[in-house]
């Protein structure tokens, strides 16, 4: 592969908020990666906007919000409030806010309408935006910052 292709493709990485970059060229590939700056403790780099849907059917999600408790791993039983239960759509480590400097996305008691970011959850190294898909005041987040959840976990409680 030519050095002023790698070069121009250094430049793009730099200038998006990629962090990494692979390219296939017939038989070669180069792979870029930047690590992302040092911070007291590991954040997500800047958010990309990769939307992943994997709702379970009609039936199935009623079936879940149907539910007035929760058992978690441990075998103990969480009481989750009233109202629509907002569920992790896949594994990974959910993270309330873009960077630690920022503030979290949302707020108990903060109104969110359909489409609003409500956290991100980093798996395989992409961050996929958990966006609110009903319309209404938060009343309960039941994920911690910088902790792993489980696919179908109850992450937030939308009334």
């Amino acid at each position: 592969m030519d050095l002023r292709k790698i070069k121009k493709l250094i430049d793009l990485l730099e200038e998006s908020n990629l962090t990494e970059l692979e390219i296939k060229e017939g038989e070669e590939t180069i792979r870029l990666s930047r690590a992302p700056k040092a911070s007291a403790q590991a954040a997500p780099a800047p958010v990309t906007h990769v939307h992943v849907e994997q709702r379970p059917s009609a039936a199935a999600h009623s079936a879940h919000n149907a539910l007035p408790s929760e058992t978690t791993h441990g075998g103990n039983v969480r009481e989750l409030p009233d109202g629509h239960v907002m569920r992790a759509p896949m594994v990974g480590t959910f993270y309330a806010s873009a960077n630690p400097e920022s503030p979290p996305f949302v707020k108990i008691g903060q109104q969110v309408k359909t489409g609003d970011v409500l956290g991100v959850i980093e798996a395989m190294k992409m961050f996929n935006q958990i966006e609110a898909d009903v319309s209404g005041t938060i009343t309960a987040i039941l994920a911690s910052s910088g902790h792993p959840v489980e696919f179908d976990e109850p992450l937030f409680v939308i009334s």
